[in-house]
């Protein structure tokens, strides 16, 4: 992967907080990616996320075939700081002037700790925020989109392992229940699947077992025997030691840099088990968002594309068979390849208005 291209870091001239934006690559378009709101033990922590998500981003557009790059943006609160609502609209007020700064190389959008609500607080003074609300003519939450996605990759992946893509009676463990690990928990119920969920919220307990989910907790998410675990919640949570406990064939989810080093992929083959790549799993999301966003397509024919990522984790999971080697290795190859062949056009934002017919 090639390094990044900006990496540029602001204390807010309102609320005195630090916020940052990567842009990793722009070979194929504008960067784009989410921005996190979170606590850290210090900026070294904040530029480290900032750069490998955005890192990421640039791999999981680049496989998705978008005319996009990869970029991401972090607010770094400093720990046990809670912001109240006048704080809040501040820091992203300052946020939004650091956006503006890149004329829309970068394009915002929500991530851990931000909303569509707060990407319209962005659009109070950059154009170059996505995700707004659907009452404010965006799209809103891409966590139902991102499920799908999701679906399908775990759908494509099954078929290789089990034989085929139904998982009914099937235990699906999912380590994280949030927006998109509650979209995938549901749909997977409602298929037949054995569903167990954790979260570090035990708040979220009694909602879980309310609705026919089994509830385990967090520490214990990742060593109970599975037929497939979904990695719902922060980046690195598949390490060597973590990777030693797994009883489960499949990992499929959507969590953001589940891999503590790209080696651990090494691991999970060398112990059989099928992991298909983070950025491949989770793109539905952005590919939603943007074929709506930034193409105008309407709410079928975006689903349409994010159910694409099936076919795409099919297509990856067959070279890793023939080259002996594994998805992880053919996702950065396919990634690399699309970075280099300068095929796809770039994409303006915001776009340009649509004239009626």
């Amino acid at each position: 992967m090639t390094a990044h291209e900006q990496l540029v870091a602001r204390r807010g001239r309102r609320s005195g907080v630090t916020t940052m934006v990567a842009i990793h690559s722009t070979a194929l378009g504008p960067a784009v990616g989410g921005c996190r709101l979170k606590q850290y033990d210090g900026l070294t922590q904040a530029v480290d996320d900032v750069l490998r998500l955005s890192a990421a981003m640039t791999a999981k557009c680049a496989v998705a075939g978008l005319a996009f790059g990869g970029g991401k943006s972090v607010i770094a609160l400093e720990p046990g700081r809670v912001l109240a609502p006048a704080e809040r609209r501040d820091v992203l007020l300052d946020h939004a002037d650091l956006v503006a700064e890149f004329g829309g190389a970068y394009l915002a959008g929500p991530d851990v700790g931000t909303g569509p609500a707060d990407m319209l607080v962005l659009r109070e003074v950059s154009a170059f925020a996505f995700c707004v609300p659907e009452s404010a003519g965006g799209t809103g939450s891409s966590s139902g989109p991102t499920a799908v996605g999701v679906l399908a990759a775990l759908r494509a992946a099954a078929t290789a392992v089990f034989g085929g893509a139904d998982l009914t009676g099937r235990r699906v463990v999912i380590s994280g229940y949030g927006s998109v690990g509650a979209h995938l928990a549901a749909s997977l119920h409602a298929s037949g699947a054995d569903v167990v969920v954790s979260d570090i919220d035990p708040a979220k307990r009694a909602g879980a077992e309310s609705v026919g989910l089994t509830w385990v907790e967090p520490e214990k998410a990742l060593t109970l025997t599975a037929d497939v675990v979904v990695p719902a919640a922060v980046g690195g949570a598949l390490s060597p030691e973590t990777v030693a406990r797994l009883d489960t064939p499949l990992v499929v989810g959507p969590a953001n840099n589940q891999l503590t080093e790209d080696a651990v992929a090494d691991d999970l083959a060398a112990r059989g088990v099928l992991w298909v790549p983070d950025y491949v799993a989770s793109a539905g999301g952005i590919l939603y968002t943007l074929s709506r966003e930034a193409e105008g397509l309407d709410h079928e024919a975006a689903l349409a594309r994010v159910e694409t990522i099936g076919k795409t984790v099919e297509d990856l999971l067959d070279a890793a068979k023939a080259n002996a080697t594994t998805p992880l290795r053919e996702a950065a190859a396919l990634a690399a390849r699309r970075l280099t062949s300068g095929a796809e056009p770039r994409t303006p934002w915001p776009p340009a208005p649509r004239t009626a017919a």
